[in-house]
C-alpha cells in the first residue's frame, strides 16, 4: 500500500496536498503508462470525490490543490484562469542571479506527442516571469574547466502568464538555467 500524501490543510470545502515529484496529477493520454494519480490517491484517502483546481506538471513537487464539490471547483478555477491566484515556485538555478521582471514571448514548444497538431508558425505569446533571489551559494567544485568553483541561486519565481516551460525557458533566456 502507498503512504498517505501529506494533507497541509483540510476542510469543508478544500484539501491542500504535498504533491511529489513524478504523480501525475490526474490520467493523462501522453501518460498512458502511468498507474497512480493525486487525484485518485486523494479520493482514496478521503473517502470522497475531489476536484483538481489547478495542475503541477508531472516532475513538479508542490502544493496541489482540490476541491470537495463541484461548485467550489468551478469557482476557483475560475479564479486561476483570470489570474487572480498567485502562483510561487522555488527553483535553483546556475550562477548569481539578482531581483528582477523579465517580459520576453516565447513561441510555442513543439514536441512529437503533445503538440502534433501544434502550429510552428504561431507568433511567440505574452511571457511575463517575476523573480527574486532567497540565497546563493558558491561550491569547491568545478563544472567546467573555466571555472573553478560553482554558483547556484535559490530564486522565489512568480510567472505572470502561464506558458509552457515557462520558468524553465525564462531562466535559460537568462542564461541561468
Amino acid at each position: 500500500m502507498k503512504p498517505e500524501l501529506e494533507v497541509l490543510f483540510h476542510d469543508e470545502h478544500l484539501i491542500a496536498i504535498d504533491k511529489p515529484s513524478g504523480l501525475l496529477v490526474h490520467r493523462s493520454w501522453l501518460a498512458r503508462e502511468a498507474t497512480e494519480f493525486a487525484l485518485q490517491r486523494v479520493r482514496d484517502q478521503i473517502g470522497q470525490r475531489v476536484y483538481p483546481v489547478h495542475r503541477l506538471d508531472r516532475p513538479t513537487s508542490g502544493i496541489l490543490l482540490f476541491a470537495k464539490d463541484s461548485e467550489t471547483a468551478r469557482l476557483l478555477t475560475e479564479q486561476f484562469t483570470e489570474r487572480l491566484v498567485q502562483k510561487r515556485y522555488h527553483a535553483v538555478v546556475r550562477g548569481y542571479l539578482g531581483d528582477g521582471e523579465l517580459d520576453y514571448p516565447l513561441r510555442e514548444e513543439l514536441d512529437k506527442i503533445a503538440d502534433a497538431q501544434a502550429d510552428p508558425d504561431k507568433s511567440p505569446q505574452a511571457a511575463v516571469t517575476r523573480y527574486r533571489c532567497v540565497q546563493q551559494i558558491e561550491l569547491p567544485f568545478a563544472v567546467s574547466k573555466k571555472h573553478a568553483t560553482s554558483r547556484y541561486s535559490l530564486m522565489e519565481i512568480e510567472p505572470l502568464t502561464g506558458r509552457k516551460h515557462q520558468i524553465r525557458r525564462h531562466m535559460s533566456h537568462l542564461r541561468h538555467p
